[in-house]
């Protein structure tokens, strides 16, 4: 009778975990994986969305690229530089660029440094070698770009002289043309190549 009694005990005592509880756990676990989920695919999603915006703004920053046809010619007075010439024509898949120098506003700019001067909007000339006419370059396009030394005093290239030229148009990279002259300017024209 005693063994029946510790029995019955044993069965009325409600230690465990009811289906109920077992439920209301896993359901718990399903919620909290369901949100570490739901992070961890925004935070992958956000950083390739913000990736693809990188790239589209770096291509968007190229796709305007010139690039130098052929050689970069100087004429002189036999003492200096007094003016160079060069062609350009867009890099493939560039956008078309604007190179109307009596533009005031989206027009390309053209600057010119060396170790002593600097003079960051240079004029310049444009004449169409192939293309429609306008001064808007587009592919399978050729301009020659004349840059005149003469309109600044302080340009004064001699002999043995570097200097750059950077082409900035209005949106996309900018071209940069740097040239030494040689140890002899006694010719009105020189190929700086």
């Amino acid at each position: 009778m005693k063994r029946i009694r510790e029995l019955c005990k044993r069965i009325r005592e409600e230690r465990g975990i009811t289906g109920l509880e077992t439920a209301i756990v896993l359901i718990a676990f399903v919620v909290v994986a369901a949100v570490f989920a739901f992070v961890v695919l925004s935070t992958g999603l956000f950083s390739s969305e913000r990736s693809k915006e990188t790239v589209y703004a770096g291509l968007a920053k190229t796709r305007g690229s010139m690039e130098l046809e052929g050689g970069v010619i100087a004429s002189s007075n036999t003492t200096k530089v007094l003016a160079v010439k060069f062609d350009v024509t867009l890099a493939a898949g560039g956008d078309q660029v604007n190179l109307n120098p009596t533009d005031t506003v989206n027009r390309t700019v053209i600057s010119y440094i060396d170790k002593q001067y600097m003079n960051n909007n240079l004029p310049y000339t444009v004449l169409v070698i192939t293309g429609n006419g306008d001064n808007l370059l587009e592919q399978g396009e050729l301009f020659e770009i004349t840059v005149d030394f003469t309109v600044d005093a302080n340009i004064n290239i001699a002999t043995n002289h570097t200097f750059t030229l950077e082409i900035k148009p209005p949106q996309g990279s900018y071209m940069v043309v740097q040239r030494t002259t040689p140890a002899s300017i006694n010719q009105s024209v020189i190929n700086l190549n």
